[in-house]
């Protein structure tokens, strides 16, 4: 007998905001400079009927110097807002990050029983490479990654190998954008549904209505940005169902559990 495919729910749950909007051309190249955007910080969860508690990024827990330079306000620690949802951190079971910024990944000691899935090349370099002399590491923070390889080596971080790879039943991973050295972003099969977690892989809806891509900063690869949004938009069952990393928007388009937590559907 064929075994039957998780249902799950999917949420977004807000953990701080930027204190003021900034213009969306900061967000999407060659966007209006005159029009301004709230900017979010987002993590997500992945509630499973399977025992699977699984987030995509796990936020930032600490008062990191890039927290605060760039503005952070009303911020709550990820594992509080998860709370919200009524999920502890220690039910957390698994962690998919999108990539170790330090927004995204800064979290992910609060949640001490999740095992941690991460692009191998994109370990690798952020782990190796990135911090030789002339290298890029814009976004990345020594402790976060001194923490994750220290989860490696204590067996708690899975190195998942390229694209398109179903790394827990009715959870798929993609990559492309070029983002960081090799972003991922999250396919979750729920029901009938196809809701793709894109994370920083579009950083606002502007970037996915324009087909734009973000400034320089925003991925190493312009084109490759642009092509990652094209797929999304064949791999969602809706448009509405990508879901961007940064868009503040997101938590009017969706079912209000709390001011901080959505339901997508």
């Amino acid at each position: 007998m064929a075994q039957q495919q998780p249902l799950y729910e999917v949420y977004a749950l807000k953990y701080a905001v930027l204190a003021r909007p900034t213009p969306i051309s900061d967000w999407v190249q060659d966007g209006p400079t005159k029009d301004s955007i709230n900017i979010a910080f987002v993590f997500w969860l992945i509630k499973g009927n399977n025992g699977k508690n699984i987030l995509v990024d796990a936020g930032c827990a600490a008062e990191l110097p890039n927290a605060v330079d760039f503005g952070l306000t009303a911020a709550m620690r990820p594992d509080s807002v998860l709370l919200q949802a009524n999920v502890k951190a220690e039910a957390v079971t698994d962690i998919i990050i999108s990539h170790p910024h330090w927004d995204h990944i800064n979290g992910i000691s609060l949640f001490p029983n999740a095992q941690i899935w991460i692009q191998k090349e994109d370990y690798n370099y952020y782990t190796g490479q990135a911090w030789q002399k002339g290298s890029n590491r814009g976004g990345f923070v020594k402790q976060d990654m001194l923490r994750l390889v220290d989860m490696n080596v204590s067996g708690k971080v899975t190195l998942v190998d390229g694209d398109s790879k179903e790394i827990i039943p009715g959870i798929t991973v993609y990559t492309g954008s070029k983002h960081t050295y090799e972003a991922q972003y999250v396919l979750v099969q729920s029901g009938n549904d196809r809701i793709l977690i894109a994370s920083d892989n579009v950083w606002v809806y502007d970037n996915l209505n324009r087909m734009l891509p973000p400034p320089p900063y925003g991925t190493y690869n312009a084109a490759a940005y642009v092509a990652a949004m094209q797929r999304m938009k064949t791999l969602a069952s809706k448009i509405d169902f990508i879901l961007p990393g940064h868009d503040d928007q997101l938590f009017s388009k969706f079912r209000h559990i709390t001011e901080r937590v959505v339901q997508i559907k």
